[in-house]
């Protein structure tokens, strides 16, 4: 039988990776446009955010918001390695689809 010692050391997760994680993952939730801005504070291996969202109009705000507010908890957990005990979401715009497509139809690749 083997048996597998814990490694040395401890893993630290600065604020700065848990924003951009958390940023990333609330560009994955279908109805969130990609001008996401998060703070987060951290507190061991727990963590509290604060989300800015443009959400794309006619979509339901409250789902769309449930929905980024589940997600952000998952993939922090996964990602990070922190318990998110708080997501604080402010809607910051209703982003008309005509709006986007043509938002991205004039961007440049860079």
């Amino acid at each position: 039988m083997t048996v597998v010692a814990d490694p040395p050391g401890r893993l630290s997760v600065s604020e700065r990776a848990v924003r951009r994680i958390a940023a990333q993952a609330a560009r994955e939730v279908d109805g969130v446009e990609p001008e996401v801005s998060v703070r987060a504070q951290l507190s061991g291996d727990r963590a509290e955010l604060a989300v800015s969202l443009p959400i794309r109009y006619p979509l339901p705000v409250a789902r769309v918001s449930e929905d980024c507010r589940r997600h952000l908890i998952e993939r922090a957990s996964e990602l990070a390695g922190v318990a998110v005990t708080g997501v604080e979401i402010t809607v910051t715009a209703l982003v008309l689809e005509t709006d986007t497509a043509a938002a991205r139809s004039t961007r440049r690749v860079r």
